[in-house]
């Protein structure tokens, strides 16, 4: 099991957080993800590691979003 957690810039919104969740939640391997919008975090629980960039994949498909 692996968690991860990452910084989030640009959410301003409930719908902000449902997309990035949406999307996050759809990469193959990721078993949870728990998105922050006040204090801008996105934590991904999955049982190998993920790739970073495929993070940043999944953020930017969502909005215009930064993940750091």
């Amino acid at each position: 099991m692996s968690t991860a957690t990452y910084t989030v810039t640009g959410m301003t919104c409930d719908h902000c957080v449902a997309h990035v969740t949406e999307e996050v939640s759809a990469i193959p391997g990721v078993t949870g993800v728990a998105v922050s919008l006040a204090d801008g975090k996105l934590e991904v629980t999955s049982a190998d590691p993920i790739d970073f960039d495929r993070i940043v994949e999944a953020v930017a498909e969502a909005g215009d979003y930064s993940v750091a």
